[in-house]
């Protein structure tokens, strides 16, 4: 399987704009973490872009967000000559969205407590993208940009889980 041909046009790209792109500019070489600042864009993107989408847009956006990321990570991936660069977020900031699938009614119903909710997500997502377990750690050595990004998908659907439960466990005090 290679990656690569699903998305030839960013060969076509110039390495400026991959690499950009891939790492949101300069926030992808701020501090000694990068992945925690994309991690709060990804929490931004989800709540500009994502939070007041139907869940069927919820779902078509997602798709389109993830196969850039895997094609712009897949190629920056190629032009840094490394393999996940710390600096390309842009998995990252696509796979907080996940985190939070099935969520909005729980965000809006905890009113004023919804940054709980946001909070827990992004510090959980941040624990399961660091520590990579549950066989997280085995889809990095995926080809390309799928490599990149199916890491930080799987941590945002284990995220996604947690968050369920703790809003099931805990809604009744602050609903």
């Amino acid at each position: 399987m290679n990656p690569d041909k699903w998305h030839p046009w960013t060969s076509l790209l110039p390495s400026p704009v991959i690499n950009n792109v891939a790492t949101l500019g300069q926030l992808g070489y701020l501090g000694k973490a990068p992945g925690t600042n994309g991690s709060v864009a990804g929490v931004l993107l989800y709540t500009v872009m994502f939070f007041p989408l139907h869940p069927f847009w919820y779902l078509v956006m997602l798709a389109i967000w993830i196969y850039l990321a895997i094609a712009f990570c897949g190629e920056a991936e190629k032009r840094m000559f490394k393999q996940d660069p710390g600096e390309v977020i842009l998995d990252e900031v696509v796979a907080l969205p996940v985190c939070f699938l099935g969520l909005q009614p729980a965000i809006v119903a905890f009113g004023g407590w919804a940054w709980i909710i946001l909070l827990a997500g992004f510090g959980l997502f941040r624990l399961f993208d660091i520590l990579k377990p549950f066989g997280i750690k085995k889809l990095q050595s995926m080809p390309g940009g799928l490599g990149v990004v199916v890491d930080d998908l799987a941590a945002g659907v284990a995220t996604c889980v947690c968050l369920h439960v703790l809003v099931r466990l805990t809604a009744q005090y602050f609903v």
